[in-house]
């Protein structure tokens, strides 16, 4: 797909990239988050005139009024997804669902709705000015769309003026480590969402709320927190920035239902799809806490993991709590998360079969 013909990115190059030496000092340890490319793209919309001054241009300060409504009502939704090598060009996984996420989400907050189509164009022109940021080997670049109110007013009202951007970043591993399995906190004295709130909706004020109860996990020596529900504060929702699965010993998997308060996560189905291709059995339904302990206690649960974006799927192997910690299985990832993170990573890199055309490239 392309742009609409009216909102093709007008293109400036950046005058200063950043040069060899200096490009291959920061991409040999990336980190997560750190480090960004020489451009970006920015679009506007506002009232009256919709979606106009789409440019692809180099990364630098956004200016921002005092009143603009996103620092006073919160109105910003943001997606991640990532670039990676493929063979001898670069591709992405699954963008325009995304896309289709990324309207959810400006419906949800009251904000405008960005063609599909624009989406897509907007990363895949920012990709190909800056693939060259992908680092060797297992690395790959994150890419952050987002949009916020920038109109300046003080009022409780949907904004009339709105900014979408999309950065990138190069990334490597998202937790330190390698591929061990991580450690999770359950938070008992905070929740992720409510029925009919923002749960599924991907903004920064579901994350915001959920930093202290991080903190608290990285207090007691986790990688991650997990939430319940918050109405009765018993059945399994999700962590901190990913959903999350559970396999058992005859080798099914639950992981918790879509409902509301869940981000439907584009790994989280790409996961579920994979495993009933293999002949898995896979429940969306709910779990409690007092099942998880038990099963793991029991032997029952053989395997747990995590999986988003930024991490893909990571195991988990022990859960603390106020009341005790236990492991799961052996505290190591598990041969069925093994390899269905195996699968997964191969698609993405081009180096299996991509029998659902999940791929989608763009050098």
């Amino acid at each position: 797909m392309s742009a609409e013909p009216s909102l093709s990115l007008a293109r400036k190059l950046h005058s200063a990239p950043a040069s060899a030496d200096a490009l291959a000092a920061m991409l040999e340890n990336p980190g997560f988050g750190r480090v960004f490319t020489d451009h970006m793209v920015t679009i506007r919309w506002s009232e009256g005139r919709g979606w106009h001054d789409a440019q692809l241009r180099p990364r630098e300060p956004l200016t921002l009024d005092p009143a603009a409504a996103v620092l006073h009502y919160a109105q910003e939704i943001f997606e991640g997804l990532k670039a990676y090598r493929a063979g001898n060009g670069v591709v992405l996984f699954r963008p325009e669902q995304n896309a289709r996420r990324f309207q959810a989400s400006a419906a949800r907050l009251a904000m405008p709705i960005l063609p599909e189509s624009v989406f897509i164009h907007s990363i895949e022109e920012l990709v190909k000015v800056d693939a060259h940021w992908i680092p060797p080997g297992d690395g790959s670049l994150y890419l952050r769309p987002f949009m916020f109110a920038n109109e300046a007013f003080l009022g409780v009202r949907p904004a009339a003026e709105y900014l979408f951007v999309v950065i990138a970043s190069a990334v490597g591993a998202y937790f330190k480590g390698g591929n061990k399995a991580v450690s999770v906190w359950l938070s008992k004295d905070y929740t992720r969402a409510a029925a009919g709130g923002t749960g599924a909706t991907k903004c920064g004020g579901n994350y915001a709320a959920s930093l202290i109860a991080q903190a608290e996990a990285i207090e007691h020596g986790c990688d991650q927190v997990v939430f319940l529900d918050a109405a009765e504060h018993r059945w399994v929702e999700e962590l901190g920035g990913m959903n999350v699965f559970f396999v058992f010993e005859d080798g099914s998997l639950l992981t918790p239902p879509l409902g509301g308060t869940i981000l439907p996560g584009i790994t989280r189905d790409s996961v579920i799809t994979l495993a009933r291709r293999q002949g898995l059995a896979v429940t969306e339904k709910r779990y409690s806490f007092e099942e998880w302990q038990r099963d793991a206690k029991s032997g029952k649960l053989r395997e747990a993991f995590a999986c988003g974006t930024a991490a893909v799927v990571s195991a988990i192997g022990e859960v603390k709590t106020t009341d005790g910690n236990f492991t799961i299985g052996g505290g190591t990832p598990g041969p069925i998360t093994e390899k269905l993170k195996d699968q997964l990573v191969k698609i993405q890199r081009g180096e299996m079969a991509d029998e659902n055309k999940w791929v989608r490239r763009v050098l």
